[in-house]
């Protein structure tokens, strides 16, 4: 079902294969924003966990709503819990497929802190490596308007595997 990919770690400072790289990825922690969107992620990932001894994956969906309104007291989210909880479902049945364990959480935020709850839910829950999809975007709409995986990778702290989705 994935395909497969050739992951290698450089050695800090170079792009050489790290041969004698003793640090083991056995906590990944992959972001879902849905299972086709993240099928990518979901495919390193799981073969990254399936190479690695004890290794779990942990995949969490951010649930997004916009701030209240000064005269809405409310939330507004764009989807609701039980859509969220069957993307994950759908995630999950992808790592399964691949032979790899993993747990799910939802987690809400606000528009504008879906980076900082990925990084801050990956930190609590102790994760070695976030494995995300990089949207394609161009370059210019990047630079103005930002990304979500450009701004977990600032704010992570524990290595991010951004992987690139394949054309169609």
């Amino acid at each position: 079902m994935f395909a497969s990919y050739d992951l290698e770690l450089a050695a800090p400072g170079t792009d050489e294969p790290d041969a004698g790289n003793e640090q083991s990825f056995r906590r990944i922690f992959v972001p879902v924003r849905s299972a086709g969107d993240s099928a990518d992620a979901l495919a390193a990932a799981t073969q990254i966990c399936c190479s690695t001894v004890n290794s779990m994956l942990r995949l969490v969906h951010v649930r997004i709503y916009d701030p209240p309104m000064p005269r809405c007291p409310g939330r507004f989210y764009l989807e609701t819990a039980a859509e969220a909880a069957s993307m994950l479902d759908e995630a999950m049945l992808m790592v399964w497929s691949g032979g790899a364990q993993a747990t799910t959480a939802v987690v809400d935020a606000p528009r504008s802190d879906v980076a900082a709850a990925i990084a801050r839910q990956a930190s609590a829950w102790r994760a070695d490596m976030i494995v995300l999809t990089r949207r394609r975007r161009l370059a210019i709409s990047r630079l103005v308007l930002g990304s979500v995986a450009d701004q977990v990778m600032r704010e992570a702290t524990c290595p991010v595997l951004a992987v690139q989705p394949n054309r169609k």
